[in-house]
Protein backbone atom coordinates (compact mmCIF):
# COMPACT_ATOMS: atom_id res chain seq x y z
CA UNK A 1 0.00 0.00 0.00
CA UNK A 2 1.55 3.61 -0.89
CA UNK A 3 1.26 6.26 1.45
CA UNK A 4 -1.34 7.90 -0.80
CA UNK A 5 -3.36 4.65 0.15
CA UNK A 6 -2.74 4.79 3.53
CA UNK A 7 -3.44 8.47 3.72
CA UNK A 8 -7.02 7.59 2.48
CA UNK A 9 -7.54 4.64 5.16
CA UNK A 10 -6.81 6.60 7.86
CA UNK A 11 -8.92 9.81 6.74
CA UNK A 12 -11.83 7.20 6.57
CA UNK A 13 -11.16 5.59 9.53
CA UNK A 14 -10.97 9.13 11.37
CA UNK A 15 -14.18 9.74 9.92
CA UNK A 16 -16.21 6.77 11.23
CA UNK A 17 -14.57 7.16 14.13
CA UNK A 18 -15.27 11.06 14.71
CA UNK A 19 -18.76 9.79 13.71
CA UNK A 20 -19.64 6.99 16.29
CA UNK A 21 -17.85 9.49 18.89
CA UNK A 22 -20.58 12.12 17.87
CA UNK A 23 -23.58 9.32 18.21
CA UNK A 24 -22.30 8.48 21.18
CA UNK A 25 -22.23 12.13 22.45
CA UNK A 26 -25.85 12.51 21.14
CA UNK A 27 -26.97 9.65 22.93
CA UNK A 28 -25.03 10.27 26.21
CA UNK A 29 -27.01 13.75 25.92
CA UNK A 30 -30.01 12.48 25.55
CA UNK A 31 -29.72 9.84 28.14
CA UNK A 32 -28.56 12.68 30.47
CA UNK A 33 -30.84 14.91 29.33
CA UNK A 34 -33.91 12.18 30.19
CA UNK A 35 -32.52 11.37 33.79
CA UNK A 36 -32.51 15.12 34.28
CA UNK A 37 -36.16 15.32 33.05
CA UNK A 38 -37.34 12.71 35.72
CA UNK A 39 -35.06 13.79 38.27
CA UNK A 40 -37.10 17.18 37.73
CA UNK A 41 -40.09 14.81 37.50
CA UNK A 42 -39.79 12.90 40.81
CA UNK A 43 -38.47 16.23 42.77
CA UNK A 44 -41.90 17.61 41.50
CA UNK A 45 -44.10 14.79 42.73
CA UNK A 46 -41.86 14.97 46.04
CA UNK A 47 -42.43 18.59 46.52
CA UNK A 48 -45.87 19.25 44.81
CA UNK A 49 -47.50 15.47 44.76
CA UNK A 50 -50.48 14.85 47.04
CA UNK A 51 -49.05 12.63 49.47
CA UNK A 52 -45.99 14.98 50.39
CA UNK A 53 -48.33 18.49 50.06
CA UNK A 54 -51.87 18.20 50.20
CA UNK A 55 -53.23 14.98 52.26
CA UNK A 56 -49.87 15.84 54.66
CA UNK A 57 -51.65 18.95 55.07
CA UNK A 58 -55.17 17.94 55.43
CA UNK A 59 -53.73 15.00 57.88
CA UNK A 60 -53.06 17.25 59.98
CA UNK A 61 -54.95 20.43 59.79
CA UNK A 62 -58.46 19.05 58.50
CA UNK A 63 -58.92 15.62 59.63
CA UNK A 64 -62.85 15.67 57.54
CA UNK A 65 -61.49 16.76 54.41
CA UNK A 66 -58.57 14.26 54.73
CA UNK A 67 -61.43 12.05 55.12
CA UNK A 68 -63.47 12.91 52.75
CA UNK A 69 -60.84 12.60 49.84
CA UNK A 70 -59.82 8.92 50.77
CA UNK A 71 -63.36 7.44 52.96
CA UNK A 72 -61.00 6.49 55.52
CA UNK A 73 -59.05 8.18 58.55
CA UNK A 74 -55.76 8.16 58.21
CA UNK A 75 -54.67 5.31 60.94
CA UNK A 76 -56.88 3.26 58.29
CA UNK A 77 -54.71 4.45 55.52
CA UNK A 78 -51.94 3.17 57.51
CA UNK A 79 -52.85 -0.08 58.51
CA UNK A 80 -54.06 -0.81 54.98
CA UNK A 81 -49.92 0.40 53.75
CA UNK A 82 -48.49 -1.78 56.04
CA UNK A 83 -50.76 -5.05 55.36
CA UNK A 84 -50.09 -4.34 51.41
CA UNK A 85 -46.57 -2.56 51.54
CA UNK A 86 -44.71 -5.75 50.38
CA UNK A 87 -46.87 -5.97 47.91
CA UNK A 88 -46.73 -3.01 45.85
CA UNK A 89 -43.12 -1.37 46.55
CA UNK A 90 -40.99 -2.02 43.46
CA UNK A 91 -37.65 -1.75 44.12
CA UNK A 92 -35.34 1.69 42.70
CA UNK A 93 -33.57 1.33 39.65
CA UNK A 94 -30.49 3.15 37.98
CA UNK A 95 -32.38 5.46 35.87
CA UNK A 96 -35.23 5.95 38.81
CA UNK A 97 -36.83 5.48 41.84
CA UNK A 98 -39.84 3.20 42.47
CA UNK A 99 -43.23 5.25 42.81
CA UNK A 100 -43.66 4.82 47.05
CA UNK A 101 -45.83 2.15 48.26
CA UNK A 102 -48.09 5.19 50.21
CA UNK A 103 -48.44 7.15 46.98
CA UNK A 104 -49.52 4.19 44.99
CA UNK A 105 -52.22 3.22 47.91
CA UNK A 106 -53.42 7.53 48.15
CA UNK A 107 -53.95 7.41 44.18
CA UNK A 108 -55.99 4.37 44.38
CA UNK A 109 -58.08 4.89 47.19
CA UNK A 110 -58.61 8.52 45.99
CA UNK A 111 -59.75 7.05 42.59
CA UNK A 112 -61.99 4.93 44.08
CA UNK A 113 -63.62 7.88 46.46
CA UNK A 114 -63.75 9.93 43.68
CA UNK A 115 -64.44 8.56 40.73
CA UNK A 116 -61.85 10.89 38.82
CA UNK A 117 -60.46 10.56 35.62
CA UNK A 118 -56.48 9.45 35.44
CA UNK A 119 -55.55 12.40 34.24
CA UNK A 120 -57.10 14.05 37.71
CA UNK A 121 -54.69 11.49 39.17
CA UNK A 122 -51.95 12.85 36.87
CA UNK A 123 -52.35 16.33 38.37
CA UNK A 124 -52.71 15.89 41.59
CA UNK A 125 -50.20 13.04 42.31
CA UNK A 126 -47.76 13.87 39.79
CA UNK A 127 -47.89 10.10 38.31
CA UNK A 128 -47.46 9.02 34.71
CA UNK A 129 -51.09 8.28 33.03
CA UNK A 130 -49.69 4.50 32.18
CA UNK A 131 -48.46 4.30 35.37
CA UNK A 132 -51.65 4.70 37.17
CA UNK A 133 -53.43 2.52 34.73
CA UNK A 134 -51.36 -0.15 35.34
CA UNK A 135 -50.68 -0.26 39.67
CA UNK A 136 -54.70 0.87 40.04
CA UNK A 137 -55.27 -3.30 39.50
CA UNK A 138 -52.43 -4.00 41.60
CA UNK A 139 -53.04 -2.37 44.41
CA UNK A 140 -56.65 -3.16 44.50
CA UNK A 141 -55.61 -6.79 44.23
CA UNK A 142 -53.30 -6.13 47.00
CA UNK A 143 -55.82 -4.48 49.06
CA UNK A 144 -58.61 -7.47 48.27
CA UNK A 145 -56.30 -10.25 49.62
CA UNK A 146 -55.38 -8.63 52.53
CA UNK A 147 -58.67 -8.20 53.28
CA UNK A 148 -60.22 -11.24 52.63
CA UNK A 149 -61.00 -12.25 56.08
CA UNK A 150 -64.02 -9.81 56.19
CA UNK A 151 -65.63 -11.11 53.01
CA UNK A 152 -66.08 -14.47 53.01
CA UNK A 153 -68.55 -17.37 52.74
CA UNK A 154 -70.40 -17.55 56.36
CA UNK A 155 -69.30 -20.96 58.30
CA UNK A 156 -71.61 -22.80 60.31
CA UNK A 157 -71.08 -20.43 63.14
CA UNK A 158 -70.99 -17.82 61.36
CA UNK A 159 -74.76 -18.56 60.03
CA UNK A 160 -75.94 -19.03 63.31
CA UNK A 161 -74.43 -15.51 64.65
CA UNK A 162 -75.86 -13.64 61.51
CA UNK A 163 -79.50 -15.30 62.42
CA UNK A 164 -79.09 -13.86 65.90
CA UNK A 165 -78.49 -10.85 64.81
CA UNK A 166 -81.57 -10.32 62.56
CA UNK A 167 -83.82 -12.05 65.14
CA UNK A 168 -82.77 -10.02 67.73
CA UNK A 169 -82.31 -6.41 66.05
CA UNK A 170 -84.59 -7.09 63.14
CA UNK A 171 -87.10 -9.56 64.87
CA UNK A 172 -87.03 -11.50 61.90
CA UNK A 173 -85.91 -15.12 63.39
CA UNK A 174 -84.54 -17.64 60.83
CA UNK A 175 -83.19 -14.96 58.65
CA UNK A 176 -79.35 -15.56 57.51
CA UNK A 177 -79.57 -12.23 55.61
CA UNK A 178 -81.13 -10.00 52.70
CA UNK A 179 -80.29 -10.55 48.72
CA UNK A 180 -79.84 -8.40 46.18
CA UNK A 181 -77.72 -7.27 43.26
CA UNK A 182 -76.82 -4.19 41.30
CA UNK A 183 -76.07 -3.59 37.22
CA UNK A 184 -72.36 -2.19 37.37
CA UNK A 185 -72.66 -0.29 34.46
CA UNK A 186 -69.34 -0.42 32.28
CA UNK A 187 -68.23 0.71 29.06
CA UNK A 188 -68.72 -1.96 26.38
CA UNK A 189 -65.03 -3.88 25.65
CA UNK A 190 -64.23 -4.21 22.04
CA UNK A 191 -66.18 -6.41 19.49
CA UNK A 192 -68.65 -7.44 22.18
CA UNK A 193 -71.72 -6.93 20.67
CA UNK A 194 -74.97 -7.19 23.27
CA UNK A 195 -73.18 -9.51 25.34
CA UNK A 196 -73.02 -7.17 27.98
CA UNK A 197 -76.23 -4.74 26.58
CA UNK A 198 -79.11 -5.03 29.74
CA UNK A 199 -82.83 -4.09 30.42
CA UNK A 200 -81.95 -0.45 31.11
CA UNK A 201 -80.19 0.10 27.71
CA UNK A 202 -77.11 0.28 29.14
CA UNK A 203 -73.80 -2.32 28.94
CA UNK A 204 -73.13 -3.58 32.75
CA UNK A 205 -71.98 -6.31 34.57
CA UNK A 206 -73.79 -7.85 37.88
CA UNK A 207 -72.72 -7.52 41.52
CA UNK A 208 -75.30 -10.26 43.56
CA UNK A 209 -74.56 -10.04 47.19
CA UNK A 210 -76.39 -11.10 50.69
CA UNK A 211 -75.76 -8.82 53.48
CA UNK A 212 -75.92 -9.42 57.52
CA UNK A 213 -77.54 -7.76 59.98
CA UNK A 214 -74.74 -5.64 60.32
CA UNK A 215 -74.73 -4.00 56.97
CA UNK A 216 -71.39 -6.05 55.85
CA UNK A 217 -71.51 -7.92 52.77
CA UNK A 218 -71.26 -11.77 53.60
CA UNK A 219 -71.11 -12.82 50.19
CA UNK A 220 -70.85 -11.46 47.18
CA UNK A 221 -70.74 -12.61 42.94
CA UNK A 222 -69.44 -10.14 40.49
CA UNK A 223 -68.77 -10.45 36.86
CA UNK A 224 -72.08 -12.14 35.33
CA UNK A 225 -73.00 -10.23 31.83
CA UNK A 226 -75.89 -8.00 32.08
CA UNK A 227 -77.57 -9.19 29.26
CA UNK A 228 -78.50 -12.30 31.46
CA UNK A 229 -81.91 -11.76 32.53
CA UNK A 230 -82.68 -11.26 36.44
CA UNK A 231 -83.67 -15.02 36.99
CA UNK A 232 -80.43 -15.87 35.25
CA UNK A 233 -77.81 -13.77 36.78
CA UNK A 234 -79.14 -15.73 40.46
CA UNK A 235 -79.46 -18.99 38.65
CA UNK A 236 -75.95 -18.39 37.18
CA UNK A 237 -74.32 -16.98 40.82
CA UNK A 238 -72.23 -19.20 42.76
CA UNK A 239 -74.52 -18.70 45.78
CA UNK A 240 -77.60 -20.26 44.19
CA UNK A 241 -76.32 -23.67 43.43
CA UNK A 242 -74.84 -23.27 47.20
CA UNK A 243 -78.53 -22.64 48.28
CA UNK A 244 -80.07 -25.40 46.37
CA UNK A 245 -77.29 -27.48 47.81
CA UNK A 246 -78.28 -26.23 51.46
CA UNK A 247 -75.41 -24.00 52.28
CA UNK A 248 -77.81 -21.93 55.07
CA UNK A 249 -78.75 -23.85 58.56
CA UNK A 250 -82.07 -26.30 58.09
CA UNK A 251 -85.54 -23.81 57.89
CA UNK A 252 -83.34 -20.83 57.36
CA UNK A 253 -84.25 -18.18 54.81
CA UNK A 254 -82.84 -15.12 52.89
CA UNK A 255 -85.08 -11.98 52.41
CA UNK A 256 -85.42 -10.61 48.70
CA UNK A 257 -87.54 -8.33 46.93
CA UNK A 258 -89.94 -9.06 43.10
CA UNK A 259 -86.27 -9.38 41.61
CA UNK A 260 -86.13 -12.63 42.73
CA UNK A 261 -88.16 -16.13 42.92
CA UNK A 262 -89.74 -17.50 46.12
CA UNK A 263 -88.16 -20.35 47.32
CA UNK A 264 -87.68 -22.29 50.52
CA UNK A 265 -84.56 -20.96 51.17
CA UNK A 266 -85.72 -17.54 49.75
CA UNK A 267 -88.66 -15.24 50.84
CA UNK A 268 -90.08 -12.45 49.00
CA UNK A 269 -93.19 -10.02 49.61
CA UNK A 270 -96.88 -10.70 48.52
CA UNK A 271 -97.31 -9.37 45.15
CA UNK A 272 -100.61 -6.78 44.23
CA UNK A 273 -102.32 -4.09 45.82
CA UNK A 274 -105.13 -5.71 47.50
CA UNK A 275 -103.79 -6.78 50.62
CA UNK A 276 -105.04 -8.21 53.57
CA UNK A 277 -103.90 -6.55 57.07
CA UNK A 278 -101.45 -9.77 57.64
CA UNK A 279 -100.16 -9.98 53.49
CA UNK A 280 -99.12 -6.70 54.68
CA UNK A 281 -97.69 -6.55 58.24
CA UNK A 282 -95.86 -9.69 56.35
CA UNK A 283 -94.42 -7.33 53.19
CA UNK A 284 -93.26 -4.48 56.42
CA UNK A 285 -91.86 -7.11 58.56
CA UNK A 286 -89.81 -8.74 55.50
CA UNK A 287 -88.87 -4.80 54.09
CA UNK A 288 -87.52 -3.47 57.22
CA UNK A 289 -84.92 -7.21 57.24
CA UNK A 290 -84.58 -6.01 53.66
CA UNK A 291 -83.72 -2.70 54.14
CA UNK A 292 -80.38 -3.61 55.29
CA UNK A 293 -79.49 -4.67 51.74
CA UNK A 294 -80.80 -1.44 50.44
CA UNK A 295 -78.68 0.83 52.74
CA UNK A 296 -75.56 -1.53 52.31
CA UNK A 297 -75.76 -0.62 48.54
CA UNK A 298 -76.36 2.76 49.07
CA UNK A 299 -73.55 3.35 51.43
CA UNK A 300 -71.27 1.52 49.05
CA UNK A 301 -72.02 3.32 46.15
CA UNK A 302 -71.71 6.56 48.32
CA UNK A 303 -68.78 5.84 50.18
CA UNK A 304 -66.59 4.95 46.54
CA UNK A 305 -68.10 7.19 44.20
CA UNK A 306 -66.40 5.28 40.88
CA UNK A 307 -69.75 3.95 40.97
CA UNK A 308 -71.18 7.63 39.61
CA UNK A 309 -70.94 6.74 36.43
CA UNK A 310 -69.96 3.85 33.81
CA UNK A 311 -66.21 2.53 34.50
CA UNK A 312 -64.55 2.77 31.13
CA UNK A 313 -62.35 -0.17 31.90
CA UNK A 314 -62.37 -3.90 30.72
CA UNK A 315 -65.14 -6.30 32.28
CA UNK A 316 -61.67 -7.72 34.46
CA UNK A 317 -60.71 -5.05 35.65
CA UNK A 318 -64.33 -4.00 36.65
CA UNK A 319 -64.50 -7.30 38.51
CA UNK A 320 -61.43 -6.46 40.34
CA UNK A 321 -62.35 -3.01 41.29
CA UNK A 322 -66.25 -3.89 42.80
CA UNK A 323 -64.72 -6.69 44.46
CA UNK A 324 -61.59 -4.57 46.61
CA UNK A 325 -64.84 -1.59 47.45
CA UNK A 326 -67.26 -4.66 48.83
CA UNK A 327 -64.11 -5.58 50.96
CA UNK A 328 -63.38 -2.13 52.05
CA UNK A 329 -66.40 -0.98 53.05
CA UNK A 330 -66.80 -4.25 55.13
CA UNK A 331 -64.22 -3.74 56.64
CA UNK A 332 -63.86 0.33 57.41
CA UNK A 333 -67.66 -0.96 59.16
CA UNK A 334 -65.88 -3.43 61.59
CA UNK A 335 -62.32 -2.03 61.84
CA UNK A 336 -62.22 0.35 65.41
CA UNK A 337 -59.44 2.43 63.23
CA UNK A 338 -62.38 3.93 61.68
CA UNK A 339 -63.50 7.47 62.53
CA UNK A 340 -67.57 6.67 63.36
CA UNK A 341 -68.13 9.99 63.65
CA UNK A 342 -67.94 10.58 59.90
CA UNK A 343 -69.48 7.45 58.36
CA UNK A 344 -72.74 7.51 56.57
CA UNK A 345 -76.01 6.73 58.74
CA UNK A 346 -78.30 3.93 57.64
CA UNK A 347 -82.21 3.99 57.60
CA UNK A 348 -84.05 4.58 60.85
CA UNK A 349 -87.98 4.01 62.30
CA UNK A 350 -89.32 6.42 63.85
CA UNK A 351 -92.08 4.03 65.76
CA UNK A 352 -94.13 6.70 67.02
CA UNK A 353 -95.08 8.80 63.83
CA UNK A 354 -94.80 5.65 62.01
CA UNK A 355 -92.44 7.12 59.64
CA UNK A 356 -88.60 6.37 58.13
CA UNK A 357 -86.02 8.47 58.87
CA UNK A 358 -83.39 8.36 55.89
CA UNK A 359 -80.01 7.53 56.49
CA UNK A 360 -77.77 10.25 54.91
CA UNK A 361 -76.31 8.70 52.20
CA UNK A 362 -79.97 9.08 50.47
CA UNK A 363 -78.40 13.30 50.75
CA UNK A 364 -75.57 11.86 47.97
CA UNK A 365 -76.13 12.24 43.65
CA UNK A 366 -77.47 8.96 42.51
CA UNK A 367 -75.36 7.00 41.48
CA UNK A 368 -76.03 6.30 37.89
CA UNK A 369 -72.92 3.46 37.81
CA UNK A 370 -75.37 1.56 39.86
CA UNK A 371 -78.63 0.11 38.50
CA UNK A 372 -81.23 -2.57 39.98
CA UNK A 373 -82.13 -5.86 38.81
CA UNK A 374 -85.67 -5.85 36.76
CA UNK A 375 -88.73 -6.85 38.51
CA UNK A 376 -89.05 -10.79 37.94
CA UNK A 377 -91.90 -12.53 36.39
CA UNK A 378 -91.76 -15.86 37.33
CA UNK A 379 -95.31 -16.96 38.81
CA UNK A 380 -93.78 -20.44 39.35
CA UNK A 381 -93.36 -21.13 43.11
CA UNK A 382 -93.63 -24.13 45.19
CA UNK A 383 -96.13 -24.92 47.39
CA UNK A 384 -93.41 -25.37 49.98
CA UNK A 385 -92.58 -22.22 49.39
CA UNK A 386 -96.08 -20.60 49.67
CA UNK A 387 -97.01 -22.51 52.86
CA UNK A 388 -93.37 -21.33 54.17
CA UNK A 389 -94.22 -17.65 53.78
CA UNK A 390 -97.71 -18.14 55.12
CA UNK A 391 -96.31 -19.64 57.98
CA UNK A 392 -94.31 -16.67 58.63
CA UNK A 393 -97.24 -14.35 57.97
CA UNK A 394 -99.03 -16.16 60.38
CA UNK A 395 -96.12 -15.84 63.02
CA UNK A 396 -95.91 -12.28 62.68
CA UNK A 397 -99.28 -11.22 63.32
CA UNK A 398 -99.29 -13.81 66.36
CA UNK A 399 -96.62 -14.89 68.57
CA UNK A 400 -94.17 -12.76 66.71
CA UNK A 401 -95.84 -9.45 66.41
CA UNK A 402 -94.53 -6.11 67.29
CA UNK A 403 -96.25 -3.34 69.16
CA UNK A 404 -95.35 -0.87 66.06
CA UNK A 405 -96.31 -3.12 63.25
CA UNK A 406 -100.15 -1.62 62.69
CA UNK A 407 -98.50 2.33 62.43
CA UNK A 408 -95.76 1.26 60.30
CA UNK A 409 -98.48 0.03 57.42
CA UNK A 410 -100.49 2.76 57.57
Amino acid sequence: MNSLQRNKVNKLIKLIVTTILEEVDEEICVINKKKLWVRKWIDRREKLGATNCLLKELALEDPKEYFDSLRMSESCVNFLLNKIHSQIQRKDTLLRSAIPAITKLQAVLYFLATGCSLRTLTHIFRLGKSTISEFIIEVCAAIYESLTEFIKIPTTTDWKIIENGFRNQWHFPGCCGAIDGKHVVIKAPPESGSLYYNYKETNSIVLMAVVDHKYCFSYIDVGCTGRVSDGGVFRNCSLYQELENGILPEDHVLVGDNAFPLKEYLLKPFPGNRLTSQQKIFNYRLSRARRIVENAFGILAARFRVFEKPMPYSPEKVVKIVKTCCALHNWLRQTELQNKQYEYTVDKENYEAGTIVPGNWRNEPESLGMQPLPISLSNRSSQRSIDRRERYANYFVGSGSVSWQTRMIH
